[in-house]
């Protein structure tokens, strides 16, 4: 095990405000903070020794402790560069050009996925969703998050990471928040246009309300027709209409009621 790790005299106020937020006996919900707060201390990453004190400060075994480290990407076990690049490669990102922007850190900055620049500067990773599907690809550098990402600018946010600059995280593309490539639709008066063809401008409000009226119409009548039980298709020669004949239902009469009817003496039962 590395050398005992101990908070800062800051980070150790810190530490404890984020064990106060919880009630008694549920002190070790503050497990993730207190990891969080521990790694920005080390340089970006968690010695055993850190994770053995914080199990100790939330009485916690340090096998539960490490179950947390080794479950979430965000939490490193071994030294890392200045800058970590993350690069999301789950489905959405890869099917929108995640590849091609792996392949661009890899000749930016001659490193392959889990390496580090010899100059300790860079290190690139690949990370599973990143919760920003609608604008991908997404990498994360550092506590940034950068979408709409491709080639070409992923190779502008290293440059400008070299240079010591820190580029506008975001949308690389331009777009607002999630809002579509075109640009925002809702109530600018525009619809969605086809690809390759220029948006069209909606028709008036009033007719649109005139068409649905006239649609329900003719659903109403529709409905009305399914329900009429003695409807008739007309003659398709004469174009004329016959009224059906009323539908005789045969019931089982009660004995002797027919008997009546026809004159006759009602069966009387045998004494």
């Amino acid at each position: 095990m590395s050398e005992v790790f101990e908070f800062t005299a800051e980070n150790l106020a810190q530490a404890k405000d984020f064990i106060g937020r919880y009630p008694e006996g549920r002190q070790r919900s503050a497990v993730m903070p207190l990891l969080d707060l521990a790694q920005r201390q080390n340089g970006g990453w968690l010695p055993e020794s850190a994770v053995a004190r914080i199990a100790e400060m939330l009485d916690m075994a340090p096998i539960r402790v490490l179950e947390v480290v080794t479950f979430y990407s965000m939490y490193k076990q071994s030294p890392v560069g200045k800058h970590q690049i993350n690069v999301c490669t789950t489905t959405p990102c890869w099917l929108r050009g995640s590849d091609e922007v792996v392949g661009a850190c890899r000749n930016a900055l001659g490193i392959g996925i889990g390496e580090t620049t010899a100059d300790g500067v860079f290190t690139l990773g690949e990370v599973e969703c990143l919760g920003a599907c609608v604008n991908a690809p997404v990498v994360q550098v550092d506590d940034d998050y950068y979408e709409d990402v491709d080639e070409r600018s992923m190779a502008h946010i290293i440059d400008a990471l070299k240079r010591g600059d820190r580029p506008a995280a975001g949308s690389q593309t331009g777009r607002a928040a999630s809002a579509p490539e075109g640009g925002p639709l809702t109530l600018t008066g525009e619809t969605a246009k086809p690809a390759g063809k220029k948006a069209v401008k909606n028709v008036d409000p009033v007719e649109i309300d005139k068409a649905e009226a006239t649609d329900a119409e003719a659903t109403d009548a529709e409905a009305t027709d399914a329900e009429a039980p003695d409807a008739v298709a007309p003659d398709l020669e004469t174009g004329e209409t016959e009224a059906a004949e009323p539908e005789v239902v045969e019931t089982e009469g009660v004995p002797g009621e027919d008997d009546e009817a026809a004159g006759d003496e009602p069966r009387t039962k045998k004494e």
